[in-house]
This record gives C-alpha cells, structure tokens and sequence, in this order.
C-alpha cells in the first residue's frame, strides 16, 4: 500500500499519520508497514534539542496505526466519519533502542486474537536488524452515533 491507499484507510492526517508504507500485508495475520523518521518531524525540536529522540509513545502509536491498516483491510472495510479505532490496552512495552532522525523504522504487527469488534496484536518496531520497541496493543473498532 502506497500512501494514497493508506490515507483511504487511516484518518489521521500531518502531523499524526505515522505510516509512510505498508510493504507486505497477510488479512486476518499480520502486516509489515514503515515509517521513515526526518529531522523535520514536528516533535524533535522539543524532545530533545540537543539530542532528537522520537518519543516512545508515538511508536507506539505508529504500531497501532499499522494495526488498525491491518484490521479495516482484513475485514474488507474502509472506515468513514462514523467509525474510529480506539486504544484498549497496552501491554509489555519495552523500549530497547531509541529512534532518531534518518532511521527507517519497520513494523511488524500480527493479529493474536480477534472478537467482535476487539482485536488484540503483537508488535515490533525495529530499526535495521535491531529491535526498538515491542508491546502487546488491544483496539477496539467504535461505531460513533
């Protein structure tokens, strides 16, 4: 998926998309998605000035966008104003690596468990053969009335 088609899927918009490209996609398993990291990020010029590192619980969040690209994929759907994806639950993140500008961060998130409308997902965001983050994510899809 190019960015075209994730914008399709995602509504998150600048600054907040945080999924530059999804490289492989397995519906109802997994999804290998990247974000490319630039000193342009708006967050860098505050954390930190002097030493630029992309915030922790932003990859989280990129992770969860992946997530949710894999979701609304796997489940044939595309999302409208109607309906939006909620965190449920974040579980055993670690942080092992910090992000920086010029890294290329890959994230690979499967689908552990689905129900209803609550899906749970394993992840990792590695930047090159090393890993920078891992969490457990739960996302629930909310129908807005």
């Amino acid at each position: 998926m190019d960015i075209n088609e994730i914008l399709q899927y995602l509504p998150h918009r600048y600054p907040f998309l945080l999924v530059d490209r999804v490289l492989e996609l397995e519906e109802n398993k997994r999804i290998l998605a990247l974000k490319n990291v630039t000193m342009n990020e708006p967050f860098f010029p505050g954390h930190f000035p002097h030493h630029p590192v992309m915030p922790g619980v932003l990859i989280v969040e990129a992770m969860a966008q992946a997530a949710a690209l894999l979701s609304f994929k796997s489940m044939g759907v595309k999302p409208d104003e109607n309906s939006v994806v909620y965190f449920a639950g974040i579980d055993n993140v670690r942080f092992k690596r910090p992000v920086v500008p010029g890294d290329q961060l890959i994230f690979d998130v499967e689908i552990t468990q689905s129900k209803r409308n609550i899906y749970k997902y394993k992840g990792v965001a590695r930047v090159g053969d090393q890993v920078a983050t891992e969490a457990e994510l739960m996302c629930a899809l909310k129908t807005l009335s």
